[in-house]
This record gives C-alpha cells, structure tokens and sequence, in this order.
C-alpha cells in the first residue's frame, strides 16, 4: 500500500497543475503563452539545468555516465523513429525530433523531483541538459534540414549547460544567493511550463490519429524498453536507474513543435503536434505504470 500512496504522491502534482493549464486553455482559448515561452527558454531552461546539475549532490562522474546513458538511448530511439517514418513513408528528416526529444524537462524532473528527492533531480538533469542541447543543435538541424551555428551560441541553455559542467568537473561552490536564487527560478519554470503544457494540449490538433498513435507508443512504451534494456547492458542500479527508464518514458516534447514551426513546412509540423498531442495523452496511462516500475525495483 506504501508504495501506491507514493506513486500518487508523485504522479498527482504534475498532472494537476496540466489540467490547471488544460481548464485555463479551455476557459480562454485566446490566452497568450508566450511570456512563458520566452521565459522558459532564456532564463527558466538555464536555471533549471544549473541549479539540477550543481547543488543536488551530483558528481562530474554520474552527470557525464547518466550523459552518455541518454546519449545511447537518443540513439536506440532514433532507430526506432527512423523505422517507423520509413514504414509510413513521412519524411524521415523533418519528423524525427518527436520520437527522439522527449519531454525530459517540462514532465521528467517534477517526477523524478518527487520520485526520489533531490538527488533523482540531479541525474534527472544531467539527462535533461542533453536533451536542451539536442533541441537548438540536433532538433533546429533537423527541421531545417541544414545545420545553423547561430542557433547554438544563441542559446542561453548552451552556455548554462557548459557552466554547470565546469562546476562540476573543477568542484566550485555554489555561492548560496546564486542556490536560492535558481532554486526559486527552477520551481516557478517548473510550474509555468506544466502549466503550458495543459494550455497547449487545447490548442495542438490531431490530424492523423493511426499514425501518430503508432508513432506514439513508440515514444511512450518502446522508449521506455531500451531505457531498461540500458539498465541492464550496465548492470545499473539505485534511484539512478530509476530516472533513467522514466525519463525513457516521456512522450514528446512541445518544443519540437515550436522549433518545427519555425523551420518545416507545415503539413510536417502538424504531424509532430499530432503525436505531441497522442504521446502526451498515451502517457497519462504508460507513466504512472513505469513510475510504479521504478520506484518497486530502483530505490
């Protein structure tokens, strides 16, 4: 029974505050989210990453194992992708991001938060900041199918990613204001974005549900698969691996519409929204069932 109250005392918050979002966009279809947007990226992403990475206990050698780990399952995943896009003959380019960026930040730290403490934050953000870096470098290469440096040093997470590794690699104290200070950036980022993600949910359409149903479970269950087949190859263990198969588990990401809409044509862009929108409901199911999985068998 302890181990039930625990995974609704985990999986609660998160989908709360996105049926806040999802009641709010509902209720004004007209709301403006892009305060939140441009906060998220330039000053919310930076912190959270920071703050996750540097005062959660976090050592150069687990961010940079648990960097790697992600990187391995980035790859399974595109694998995956590439496959299926092949199979429904999509563009195999363009469509990718969905299946191989998912929701790591936005949904994977509040839960690995509450799942294990601070310490499930910390590798929880190591995987995150590769999955922030992956959107302006990997994701902008391919919607746009060409690769654009300025997007990269552009990119406030970029530069907050490189400083919370020298941080960590060199050992240096974090002064106590700059702790408090993105510690309270990170919670607010947390909510507003939770938040948006309920909002978007009323505004992103579905166009083609069989497809993006396939490629949904994909996102949401064949992920988590190689997270654990990872787990295994490693022989890892402990609240680590635990963050590791959920933050497999994540549907896709919202930002791989916005950066799609930016650079794709638009028939491609409502495929991406189309699967946001089916993984993200899919995983309201498949994510209680792999929190429940990780806590039983990673504490």
């Amino acid at each position: 029974m302890e181990i039930y109250l625990k995974l609704f005392e985990v999986i609660f918050p998160v989908f709360f505050v996105v049926g806040i979002g999802y009641y709010l966009g509902k209720k004004n279809p007209k709301i403006d989210t892009t305060f939140i947007t441009n906060f998220g990226a330039n000053i919310g992403s930076p912190a959270i990453v920071f703050y996750s990475v540097t005062t959660t206990g976090l050592t150069f050698g687990v961010f940079t194992n648990y960097f790697i780990y992600y990187l391995l399952a980035i790859i399974g995943f595109s694998i995956i992708g590439v496959i299926f896009l092949f199979i429904f003959k999509k563009d195999v380019i363009m469509e990718l991001p969905p299946y191989i960026l998912p929701n790591t930040g936005n949904m994977g730290l509040p839960i690995c938060l509450f799942a294990y403490g601070a310490n499930g934050l910390g590798v929880a953000g190591a995987i995150s900041s590769l999955i922030i870096l992956f959107h302006f470098t990997l994701g902008v290469f391919l919607a746009s199918k060409k690769f654009n440096l300025e997007v990269i040093t552009k990119s406030p997470a970029f530069y907050s990613v490189i400083i919370s590794i020298i941080f960590l690699y060199f050992e240096i104290p974090v002064p106590n204001f700059v702790v408090n200070t993105t510690m309270l950036l990170t919670y607010a980022t947390i909510f507003l974005i939770l938040m948006s993600l309920g909002i978007a949910l009323t505004r992103l359409k579905v166009f083609s549900f069989y497809t993006s149903l396939i490629g949904s479970i994909a996102r949401v269950i064949i992920g988590p698969i190689i997270g654990y087949l990872i787990i295994l190859y490693f022989n890892l263990s402990g609240y680590a691996a635990g963050v590791l198969l959920i933050q497999c588990s994540m549907p896709s990401a919202v930002l791989n519409y916005l950066v799609g809409s930016m650079y794709s044509p638009k028939k491609v862009v409502d495929n991406i929204a189309s699967m946001i929108v089916v993984s993200t409901l899919l995983s309201f199911i498949t994510i209680p069932i792999i929190v429940f999985l990780s806590l039983k068998y990673f504490f």
